[in-house]
């Protein structure tokens, strides 16, 4: 009976054909991982497809998109520079994407460089209206960084009349910046940043609709525009249309300015739009004094960081606001639901 039995699973061994998985299967299940953003395993399972089928291009740029979009910008560009120097340059859309991971590292004379490259080639590429953008976006930020340079000269007028609005800003004292910054509007016209602050008190005096269309008039005039898009997100999360508000939410992700006043903007923004993990990248990059200080970076800082796993943090960030500013106490606290 045992030998039987023996002699049966032996013969059945013989019939067993070894499963040996594909790169298409690992590619499959790393694609499946990522549409489920579990990111960590999704690299796993594109990292044995790579193994299994290393002559297959599309598997190390998925991978590179994953690294993307954790964040790992350097470590996505290495996979594409290796794909680049190892299947050609017929793979125009790897210029594409590394554009775009320098334009997340702040390196925008290399975002630049790499995106006309991917626009010089010939034929529509598959990300040929994204790199448009991009480009369109490129030029706006060296735009805005001629205007800022200029915004923060030594104009004595101009530097009262900006603190002055300020105070009154931070304060919540929307009556009093909304005549400041008029008077604002009309002495210095080519101060763009006066037009968005104004915009802005208008919204949180009530006049909401006549703020957005502000702001929305002056998108057409300068799609690219950062406060614009920093303003408009703003102003329709408050509004409950958290759709329409993450479209500009949606541009403001691929922005990494240069200054601070813009960086704190851009920040903010990504936390009240619920994006904590980016927020507070974004607010450790903060080192200037004259932003490190404000309301809303105490505010939406800590905000960010409750959100991301961090009360103790969040809690001092919070103390620390209130102490500076009384009202925020107000408010609740970051683990309040905005």
């Amino acid at each position: 009976m045992t030998t039987s039995l023996n002699g049966t699973a032996a013969q059945e061994d013989t019939n067993i054909i070894p499963f040996l998985p594909s790169g298409t299967f690992y590619f499959t299940h790393g694609i499946q991982a990522f549409q489920k953003r579990r990111f960590s395993a999704a690299v796993k399972w594109l990292k044995k497809a790579i193994e299994a089928s290393p002559d297959e291009p599309l598997y190390q740029c998925q991978l590179s998109v994953v690294y993307t979009e954790v964040g790992s910008y350097h470590a996505a560009n290495q996979v594409l520079t290796e794909v680049l120097a190892n299947f050609g340059k017929e793979y125009v859309d790897c210029y594409y994407l590394m554009a775009n991971n320098y334009a997340h590292l702040g390196l925008l004379n290399d975002a630049k460089k790499y995106v006309e490259t991917y626009l010089e080639q010939p034929g529509d590429g598959e990300f040929e209206e994204a790199a448009k953008q991009l480009m369109e976006m490129l030029d706006s930020l060296e735009e805005d960084d001629d205007e800022d340079e200029w915004a923060f000269d030594d104009e004595d007028e101009l530097l009262i009349y900006q603190e002055t609005a300020f105070y009154h800003l931070e304060q919540e004292e929307w009556d009093e910046a909304l005549d400041v910054l008029r008077e604002m509007m009309e002495l210095f016209p080519d101060f763009k940043m006066a037009k968005h602050k104004y915009a802005s008190a208008l919204f949180m005096n009530g006049d909401k609709e006549e703020a957005i269309q502000l702001e929305m008039d002056q998108l057409e005039e300068e799609p690219w525009n950062i406060h614009s898009h920093v303003n408009l997100a703003t102003f329709l999360l408050e509004k409950r249309m958290s759709d329409q508000a993450l479209v500009h939410i949606e541009r403001l992700r691929n922005v990494f300015p240069m200054h601070d006043q813009q960086k704190l903007a851009v920040a903010e923004t990504l936390a009240r739009g619920g994006f904590y993990k980016e927020a507070v990248d974004r607010f450790r990059s903060l080192r200037n004094k004259q932003v490190t200080c404000r309301r809303v970076y105490y505010k939406w800082y800590s905000i960010a960081v409750y959100h991301t796993g961090n009360p103790s943090k969040a809690l001092q960030l919070w103390e620390k606001g209130c102490r500076q500013y009384p009202k925020m106490g107000q408010e609740g606290g970051p683990w309040k639901e905005e």
